[in-house]
């Protein structure tokens, strides 16, 4: 049987994280989409330009980049279809539902009946417990802890080490800081930090 082949679409460290995730008996890794067109190699694999990414036939995509709008604005113009990863060493309920494009990394932690959405970020032994909802293009960063029932909107990102409480609502691209705990809802295009978490910023 061919192998699929596979293309991620940014040369950064988070790109090593995303190709680790790769079984190689079944996906080719032909290369790295970049901007930087002075960058011929990465992790010992070629770059290829993103103007010629239509010329690439019969792969698909995984954008490989932290950068939550940077993934949005990116999923709007790759034509090929994308690709979700995830690691032989997370734990995924089996009624969990994933979104394409969507990357988690080893030592995650998914429980029942949760949905994440697409391009999401679940990073390093992050857990997301029971009912949850993640929508798209959201990063969870390494350690960050969403109780049951905890709701996260569209382009957000959850610190690492953040803990959000039960039941929780938190609005869309809203910065979760790092370490923070949440206990309140929190209403769109705000940042918070701290223990509680408290908002450091004006709504947009």
């Amino acid at each position: 049987m061919d192998k699929i082949k596979i293309i991620l679409y940014g040369a950064s460290g988070h790109s090593r994280v995303v190709s680790s995730l790769i079984d190689f008996e079944t996906y080719d890794l032909i290369g790295y989409y970049d901007d930087n067109t002075e960058l011929k190699f990465f992790n010992g694999i070629q770059v290829l330009y993103p103007q010629r990414h239509n010329s690439i036939k019969d792969c698909q995509v995984v954008i490989s980049v932290g950068d939550n709008q940077i993934r949005k604005k990116l999923s709007q113009k790759i034509s090929h279809p994308f690709l979700t990863l995830t690691s032989q060493y997370s734990i995924i309920s089996k009624d969990v539902l994933i979104g394409e494009g969507t990357v988690v990394v080893q030592g995650a932690i998914i429980q029942a009946n949760t949905q994440i959405g697409k391009h999401v970020i679940v990073n390093t032994k992050s857990s997301i417990d029971h009912d949850c909802v993640i929508n798209d293009f959201v990063h969870v960063a390494p350690n960050a802890t969403l109780c049951g029932g905890v709701s996260i909107g569209e382009g957000t990102l959850v610190g690492a080490s953040a803990t959000i409480l039960p039941g929780i609502r938190i609005g869309k691209w809203c910065v979760i800081g790092a370490g923070s705990v949440v206990v309140k809802d929190i209403p769109d295009n705000t940042t918070v930090l701290g223990n509680p978490a408290k908002k450091i910023n004006n709504e947009k």
